[in-house]
């Protein structure tokens, strides 16, 4: 608890990863808010019940609270007057000059609501943040809005955050660049999946790198594990 993983991906599509989690952590009982910027509801359900999840079921009983991004931006942009009290999480692509502030104020309000009990802590997950960057957000303001999930759910909540963030070296995006190894730097875990440089392969998908960052703790170095991978 308290730990954050950054997942990134270099020519391959490392959003296996998200799902991986999204189911683990819905099993394991905690109340997990799913910050979904790429895909629809259904997509993610889909996946998620062939991996033994319902995520229908998961939001009626309230562990699970799911932001569309997708509907989120359709509603800003084309949809009616939003309701009073209820500012939409994406609202800056309106063109004020507030942030993430509101998409934080979303994850603060459905994870520290309710009692815990013995619940294990909450979890916060975002695909992707990228996608953040490709709405217009500066990438100061993303990794503040990074820096505040850490603060409330990690260190108050004792809770999880894990966040998908695609990279491309061949790419001259600066922007995405300052973004990744910003992240890279603050986080506790990061699982690193790559294509093959060889191209495509029937038996091998693509190689992850799972960097755990034991300099945090004081070590000299992190310790740095590398396996071929084959989505099944």
């Amino acid at each position: 608890q308290g730990k954050f993983t950054l997942l990134r991906d270099t020519r391959t599509d490392g959003s296996f990863l998200v799902h991986h989690f999204l189911s683990f952590y819905l099993r394991a009982g905690c109340k997990v808010c799913f910050v979904a910027l790429l895909q629809s509801f259904s997509h993610y359900s889909i996946v998620a019940q062939k991996l033994g999840v319902s995520l229908a079921a998961a939001k009626e009983r309230g562990q699970l609270v799911f932001l569309e991004g997708l509907k989120s931006c359709l509603d800003l942009l084309f949809g009616d007057e939003e309701q009073p009290g209820e500012p939409n999480p994406l609202q800056f692509l309106s063109g004020g000059s507030c942030g993430l502030r509101a998409l934080f104020d979303l994850v603060r309000r459905s994870l520290a609501a309710g009692e815990r009990g013995s619940r294990p802590g909450p979890v916060l997950l975002v695909d992707d943040l990228s996608v953040l960057l490709s709405l217009g957000a500066a990438p100061v303001a993303v990794l503040d809005f990074v820096h505040y999930c850490r603060v409330c759910v990690c260190c108050q909540l004792q809770g999880n955050v894990v966040v998908l963030v695609h990279s491309n070296e061949d790419a001259e995006d600066e922007e995405n660049d300052l973004l990744v190894n910003s992240l890279c730097h603050h986080s506790d875990l990061i699982l690193w999946a790559e294509g093959l440089a060889t191209g495509f392969c029937k038996d091998v998908h693509g190689q992850i790198r799972i960097i755990k960052r034991l300099s945090l703790q004081g070590a000299e170095q992190d310790l740095v594990q590398t396996y071929q991978y084959k989505i099944q």
